[in-house]
């Protein structure tokens, strides 16, 4: 064929190629037959759709069962999709104000799906077959999501996950001692014995290791003190302010009020409230005024802080 009769863009692309695999010591005519044997690529097959679509597995009869499934698995896609935009943030060789927001907007616009969803858990299921199906469910617990964890480790110091109680003993202490009174540790305790439960038993032996491993890594680059390092003067951190408060009242004060709702909704029974299944303390654990867990606690008055949790923060 004649190279005037061909689109000049395409011929353009083809000597990028050529350079791209001669860079690489590739044949460039070897990858152009297998792009022209190659099938077309499909929906289904590019995000795996019969593969996604067969991990639901019931462990009884009851028809809410599969609800309760995927609400929780399109949850951990969510919280995936957090961690990549916070990833993004950590690991960015040159960060400028405009990327910060615009990735901390997307995190801000996963959250605010993330607690309008509730209304799956609170309405989305008959409560006599929650109550009848969760007992098959025994230790597993929500509580064991070690996205959520890694999401908490990604935005803020350590120090700020401590138990209230341990954070003026440990301010200056190693990440691998902070972690040891983390605030979730004390929510997956017995409630009569005040033993660690299986399901934190478990969690703790799959998991601690990345999580000393994850907030060792952040000391100096999660998402406060990049913040902290990088705007002190930036003519957008007023901008960035607002979206980092935003974050805080959802990761920490909107989101467990919802899960709070949702407990409430299937727990709560007079005179004594029914246990989670992991044995989990959920009415210490689960209400923020409870926890004052706070990624960014400089950007919050006193008063503000006073009565954390009590109601939700626009």
């Amino acid at each position: 064929m004649d190279d005037k009769m061909v689109d000049p863009v395409l011929l353009e692309q083809l000597k990028k190629l050529q350079a791209k695999y001669d860079a690489m010591g590739q044949d460039l005519s070897s990858y152009l037959d297998g792009l022209l044997y190659a099938d077309y690529l499909t929906y289904w097959d590019y995000i795996h759709l019969d593969t996604l679509l067969s991990l639901q597995n019931p462990k009884t009869q009851f028809p809410d069962e599969k609800v309760f499934i995927l609400y929780h698995q399109i949850t951990e896609l969510y919280f995936k999709l957090i961690l990549h935009e916070l990833e993004q943030i950590t690991k960015r060789e040159y960060l400028t104000e405009d990327f910060f927001i615009d990735r901390l907007d997307r995190v801000i616009r996963y959250f605010r799906q993330l607690e309008s969803s509730f209304g799956v858990m609170v309405e989305g299921m008959e409560k006599e077959q929650f109550l009848k199906f969760r007992m098959a469910l025994l230790p597993a617990s929500g509580f064991q999501s070690a996205q959520y964890r890694l999401i908490e480790i990604y935005s803020t110091n350590m120090i700020n996950l401590v138990s209230v109680a341990e954070r003026d003993t440990l301010m200056d202490k190693s990440v691998s001692a902070m972690l040891d009174k983390l605030y979730w540790r004390s929510g997956a305790t017995e409630l009569a014995s005040g033993k660690k439960t299986l399901t934190l038993q478990q969690f703790e032996l799959k998991y601690m290791n990345d999580f000393l491993e994850t907030g060792t890594a952040l000391v100096n680059t999660n998402l406060l003190q990049l913040f902290e390092r990088n705007f002190t003067t930036s003519s957008k951190r007023s901008v960035m302010v607002d979206r980092l408060r935003e974050f805080d009242s959802l990761a920490n004060v909107r989101w467990p009020l919802a899960h709070l709702k949702s407990a409430s909704r299937y727990l709560h029974k007079d005179p004594e409230d029914i246990k989670a299944t992991g044995g989990t303390n959920w009415q210490k654990y689960l209400p923020p005024r409870f926890q004052k867990i706070i990624f960014f606690p400089a950007l919050w008055s006193e008063a503000e802080k006073a009565e954390w949790g009590r109601a939700a923060f626009g």
